[in-house]
Parts: C-alpha cells; structure tokens; sequence
C-alpha cells in the first residue's frame, strides 16, 4: 500500500507561491470569516495559519459566535468584502442551518472569491477551461493524483458527496480529465457497490469513520477528504484508514493528505490575487 502524503505536493506548490511573492514583492493576505468554534474547522484554520506564516504571507481571523444574526454575519462579511488589503477571503463552510450564503454569494469581490463561493464562477469548470480556479480542496486531490503520477483517463472514479465545496467541483474536474464519475449521496443506492467497481474514490461527506472495507476492493486508489474530529480530539477521515488501507493499493491519511495541500492551493490563489490587486 502506498501512502499518498500530502506534504511533497504541498511543499512544491509553496516554493512555487514564495518564489512569486518575492519576484512581485507582495504580502497575500487572507481573511477567514469563521462562525463558531467548530472543532473541525478550527483545525483547517490552524493548517491555514501555519502554511502562510511559513510562506510570509498573512491571515487575518474573523469569528462570529454561532448565533450570530443575519444582519450581523453579512456585516462582517461586507466589512472584508471592501477592504482593499485584503487579497482573499475564506468563508468557513457549512455555516448554521438558521444562516444564509446568499448575501455574500452574490456579492463578494470575484477577484478574492478563492473558493468559489458564488456559483458563477463553477462556469469555467464546466467549460472545462484549464486557467479556472476550482475551489481548493477539489483542486487539491487532482493535484495528489498527478503528482503521485496516478491515471485518470479512462478510469472509473467514484466520489462520495455532492457539495459545491468539493463533491461537485471535483467530480466535474475528474470528467474533465476524461474519468467516468459517479457521484454518490444519501439516495444513492448500493453506494457500496458503486465504490467497489471504481478505480478512484474520493470521500468527501465530512463524517468520520464513514468509508468501511465494505467499500473497497485491490487495486484502488482512495482520496480521503474528510476532515473530522472524533470523541477523543483526534483529527480523522471519512475512511476507517486502520481497515481501508490494508485493502487499497494508494490512500491519503489524515491528518498528513489532503488537507495539507489545500492549505497550498489556498495560498497559491491568495498569492495570486495579491500579485493582480497589486498591478
């Protein structure tokens, strides 16, 4: 079994990134706007920290307590919106069923838009340009799957989710590389079945321990999304890694997998938002 690390890929997108910010002499600065204090995404923001202190880059942290209103949530998000020093801007998602995206889905400032948070942007995945941003997580498992030199063409993919944070985007990046993609949720049947018979599976339901052996047979390559943490604090996937990875030939850990390269994709897009505002 390999173990696909995210750190090689993260480390070559970085030096990339900070080769662009010394050649441009700019400082990216992100903003994450952050309701609550979900554990999981407390440890995203974390990776998110530490990735651009080490590049010279800069994160700057707006929370809002969880029963924030409407009227409140979309000020702060306005507040970042307008201000010319900041280069990107980070919604933590899914945010309380009680709130709305639809303010700031239809008015954030495309050129800081670095995870495609309005819709309009998924235009150029569709047409399948090969200059569209995809939001970073989606981006970050075809970048796994290329560096580890893993085929997509003409291979079966299966990918766990249907969210427009990864699901979605990246199923449609898999089809642009001419895989054949099924896309499973909850009506989905015989889920199980559908993975088995895949080449690729890419888990990405955000529900720890999800993805049993039931799932996987020889041969496969497993991208496990998921970001959860379990009863213990510990930071796990959405795949039982101790049961999946003694089947699969290739999987992701996590921590230590995708995460790590989202992180990259994220300063790459600030870095590059930065370089544009500057000129």
């Amino acid at each position: 079994m390999t173990e696909l690390r995210g750190k090689p890929v993260a480390d070559r997108l970085d030096k990339e990134s900070i080769a662009r910010m010394a050649e441009s002499g700019v400082t990216p600065v992100l903003a994450i706007l952050r309701v609550g204090q979900k554990p999981d995404d407390l440890a995203y923001e974390r990776g998110i920290i530490r990735r651009f202190d080490n590049a010279g880059a800069r994160v700057t942290v707006r929370e809002v307590p969880e029963d924030v209103s409407q009227e409140d949530l979309d000020k702060a998000f306005d507040e970042l919106n307008e201000d010319p020093k900041i280069n990107a801007i980070l919604v933590m998602r899914p945010i309380p069923k009680t709130l709305s995206l639809d303010h700031i889905k239809n008015t954030i400032d495309p050129g800081k838009d670095v995870d495609l948070m309005n819709p309009a942007h998924m235009t150029g995945i569709l047409e399948g340009k090969k200059d569209a941003y995809a939001p970073c997580t989606a981006a970050a498992v075809i970048e796994i799957l290329d560096h580890y030199g893993i085929e997509i063409s003409g291979k079966r993919a299966a990918v766990i989710g249907r969210s427009l944070v990864i699901g979605k985007p990246v199923g449609l990046l898999l089809m642009n590389r001419d895989a054949t993609v099924t896309n499973c949720h909850r009506k989905t049947p015989d889920t199980e079945g559908i993975c088995r018979n895949a080449d690729i599976v890419v888990a990405a339901v955000g529900r720890a321990g999800m993805m049993t052996a039931d799932y996987v047979r020889e041969g496969q390559v497993v991208i496990d999304v998921g970001m959860n943490v379990d009863d213990c604090g510990n930071l796990v996937g959405d795949a039982v890694y101790e049961d999946v990875s003694k089947i699969v030939d290739a999987i992701t850990p996590v921590p230590g997998g995708v995460g790590a390269v989202t992180t990259s994709i994220l300063l790459k897009y600030t870095t590059e938002n930065a370089i544009r505002m500057k000129s």
